[in-house]
């Protein structure tokens, strides 16, 4: 379990499965604590048991397995109430707390934003708290998800309200697949001094068996290829070395598509 402070809350991130996150977010100013995504229940009940916190809350991204099961264990043992996309009621297990996309919420002292960010599956959203954001699958260290449900350009949107948050975001998905994104980012970007010093960096770190999550909003701009057609350059160049006239949505489809057979 690794440990991240805010100012108006900590963040505690379990690592389960292979290469799931799950989070903890523990309010300092009351006695609210939301789990996020809990795809297991027993790390989550271990972790709050050596906390000594009594989670409150589920927030819940989207309907995915690997993102929900742990929903009815938790809500037996605690009591808990499950916060997720309305839209999403009839797929996430044990929703009592429904919510519209692009709404405001009030846990505690937790002021919360839901975004929707369709393109992963039809219904996710993400949420945003002060300087912290929960995306669930759909950006990624390095990288985004796959569209299983929506389409490309309804995930480059949901990629640029991300991007619009202030570089300092830190963001925590829920999988770490750093590395293995950031290889196709190099063979897609090869000149970018920036990818090439996070590729050193977040390799080190993972020899450490540390997590390479939370990244921040400002460097993956810099550095993951989904979000690099905001940059004109970006755009231009691309062009240049695959003979094309892409606007910047069909950079990113063309990139998405190359990355599923990369």
């Amino acid at each position: 379990m690794w440990t991240y402070q805010h100012q108006s809350f900590i963040v505690h991130q379990l690592p389960v499965l292979r290469d799931n996150y799950i989070y903890i977010i523990q309010d300092r100013h009351s006695s609210v604590a939301c789990v996020v995504d809990p795809a297991l229940a027993a790390p989550v009940i271990k972790a709050c048991s050596q906390l000594k916190i009594t989670p409150t809350h589920i927030l819940n991204t989207h309907h995915h397995w690997d993102h929900t099961d742990g929903n009815e264990e938790l809500v037996q043992t605690y009591q808990c109430e499950v916060v997720a996309n309305q839209d999403d009621a009839s797929r996430i297990p044990h929703i009592s707390q429904p919510i519209a996309v692009n709404s405001a919420l009030t846990l505690g002292h937790l002021n919360i934003q839901s975004i929707e960010v369709y393109g992963h599956t039809l219904g996710h959203i993400a949420f945003v708290i002060d300087d912290a954001l929960f995306c669930g699958d759909t950006l990624f260290g390095g990288g985004c998800g796959r569209l299983f449900e929506g389409s490309f350009a309804q995930m480059w949107s949901s990629l640029q309200k991300l991007a619009e948050l202030p570089n300092e975001t830190r963001f925590y998905c829920a999988h770490e697949y750093t590395l293995p994104n950031l290889r196709f980012a190099r063979d897609m970007d090869k000149d970018n001094a920036a990818l090439k010093q996070r590729i050193k960096r977040d390799t080190q770190t993972r020899m450490k068996q540390q997590p390479t999550i939370p990244s921040t909003i400002g460097l993956e701009k810099k550095t993951n290829p989904f979000l690099r057609p905001l940059n004109p350059r970006f755009v231009d160049k691309y062009n240049q070395e695959n003979n094309t006239t892409f606007n910047a949505l069909q950079v990113f489809t063309h990139l998405r598509e190359r990355k599923n057979t990369w």
